[in-house]
């Protein structure tokens, strides 16, 4: 005599018995962000925060500022501008529509700075590790949204800056159109040399994760290391000047030159890079090792 086999319910074999498939359970798959709403979400903590309205409005009334203060001390000086070659006056127009870049560079530094350290301070960089827990994503997203908010914000000043000064010269006979090469060139290039700062300044702030402390850093490499070098009175430090990243930046779209032979933009260009790549590099791998 067999013994009967006892089938507890809701097992495979009872299932079975009854002709129901069993289906093992599954885990529910956890949130999964593209790499566009990334993006976007690093779109709109930039943009929802206030010190970043502030900030790209104070970067356009200095541009517009400093244009106007350099274009009516050239009027105060009563120079017969007409007699000045035109890619001369073009250079002027170009110099005046990016004073304010000089000062700019500042500017975009505490942002780029605080739009990373606010997160570590208010602890919001938790969640964000969370919706992208493969940390470097989200880094790249910010610094990629910094960059190009920075650019147009820096291409809007710099033509705004171009309008007011030649409106203030045109009164004296010069002429200079904005898409002249030896205008738009400096115009294009001073834009993108803030928002290559923002970018550093976005990776001091990731290195350092405080706002008061990335930003001393930031501007201290950017302003102070600049005017300690120039006081060393030893042929190294005159040397080593043009390849700060405030130096070469100033230098890419002609505003001043610092090196005894005056680099090639593309030069300049790269030397920037450089900070922006050693700043950045060193942020990812220490986001990637340290805790939240």
């Amino acid at each position: 005599m067999s013994t009967p086999t006892i089938l507890v319910a809701g097992t495979p074999e009872a299932l079975a018995d009854i002709g129901t498939e069993f289906v093992p359970a599954t885990t529910p798959a956890g949130p999964h962000l593209s790499a566009l709403g990334i993006i976007r979400s690093e779109w709109i903590k930039l943009s929802t925060v206030r010190s970043t309205i502030w900030c790209f409005a104070v970067l356009l009334v200095v541009s517009m500022g400093l244009a106007a203060i350099m274009s009516l001390a050239l009027d105060l000086t009563g120079t017969d501008i007409t007699t000045v070659p035109g890619t001369d006056q073009a250079r002027f127009v170009a110099q005046a529509s990016t004073f304010g870049v000089f000062f700019g560079q500042l500017i975009v530094a505490v942002l780029g700075a605080l739009a990373v350290t606010g997160e570590f301070t208010t602890g919001m960089v938790g969640s964000t590790l969370t919706a992208v827990p493969k940390r470097l994503p989200a880094l790249w997203a910010k610094a990629l949204v910094l960059f190009v908010a920075t650019f147009v914000a820096g291409l809007v000043s710099n033509i705004a800056a171009y309008v007011v000064t030649v409106s203030i010269v045109s009164g004296q006979g010069l002429h200079a159109s904005l898409f002249a090469p030896e205008v738009i060139l400096p115009v294009l290039g001073g834009s993108l040399y803030l928002a290559l700062v923002a970018v550093f300044a976005l990776g001091i702030g990731t290195i350092v994760r405080s706002g008061a402390g990335s930003i001393a850093v930031a501007l201290g490499v950017i302003l102070l290391l600049p005017v300690v070098l120039q006081m060393i009175p030893a042929t190294w430090a005159s040397d080593v000047l043009p390849y700060l990243i405030s130096s070469a930046g100033i230098s890419m779209f002609g505003l001043m030159q610092f090196a005894k032979v005056p680099l090639d933009w593309s030069v300049d260009l790269i030397i920037v890079l450089v900070w922006v790549v050693v700043s950045l590099g060193t942020a990812a791998v220490l986001l990637k090792r340290r805790d939240a």
